[in-house]
């Protein structure tokens, strides 16, 4: 019987997170899932499950060392060796400068940077002894730029991105694929239906991105030798301004 293999996506949710678990999952891995409420995550689970995947929801604050340590060595221990990690917490905000109060700055930064260190660090941790792995931290827009607005979130993702620079030049000699594929774009989300509905209209001309397709980059990441990795990816519709 082949070996057990797990991916573990940090903020599993209803579009782009629940689709890269799912598409792990119909590849054979064990998809560990996490968000800071555990119930929301048992339709996703159910879904995996039904489909003859296996599927394990965890909830979890991505911003506490503690739960991100005792995380990692559950699933290490009692689940399968996690083959690939991907970190998806968004926390896209928009505040002008002068009302951007230090508690936001510093919670966007804390949900959109620091927890991307934590996740990496412990599932390096893990990787490091076996020589192999994928680690893929989900970088926006506001990871190449700055716009009125995005104080805190540009900043945050920013900083993910020189995190996931500086381990990819640690990390990549030790066998260890680190990658930050940047979404430049709207994606097919009941938020962006909802608030968005010109835009959400342009869906069936491939004006917003689905999440089935970012799952299936992912994946063909974690698929890549290691003589052709890719560090960094820019992902957006025909439509998007760049």
């Amino acid at each position: 019987m082949a070996e057990k293999k797990a991916v573990l996506v940090i903020g599993a949710g209803d579009a782009t997170g629940g689709a890269i678990a799912r598409r792990f999952a119909r590849e054979g891995y064990v998809a560990c899932v996490t968000r800071r409420s555990a119930d929301k995550l048992a339709p996703l689970v159910e879904e995996i499950r039904a489909a003859g995947g296996e599927a394990h929801g965890f909830g979890s604050d991505a911003r506490k060392e503690e739960e991100m340590v005792a995380l990692v060595q559950k699933i290490e221990a009692e689940i399968a060796p996690i083959e690939a990690a991907v970190f998806n917490i968004g926390a896209n905000v928009r505040y002008g400068i002068t009302e951007t109060t230090a508690r936001v700055y510093f919670k966007v930064w804390e949900m959109a940077c620091f927890g991307g260190f934590l996740m990496g660090r412990e599932v390096a941790k893990a990787m490091l002894p076996r020589g192999r792995g994928t680690i893929i931290f989900t970088g926006a827009t506001a990871s190449l730029r700055g716009r009125e607005g995005f104080a805190a979130f540009a900043g945050a993702k920013h900083a993910l991105r020189a995190l996931a620079q500086s381990m990819a030049r640690e990390l990549w000699p030790k066998g260890i694929h680190v990658a930050h594929p940047v979404i430049d774009g709207a994606i097919d989300t009941e938020f962006i239906r909802t608030t968005f509905p010109e835009r959400y209209a342009m869906k069936d001309q491939g004006g917003i991105v689905d999440p089935e397709h970012i799952a299936d980059l992912y994946w063909n990441l974690h698929q890549q030798p290691r003589d052709a990795w890719t560090h960094e990816t820019e992902i957006r519709p025909w439509m998007e301004a760049w």
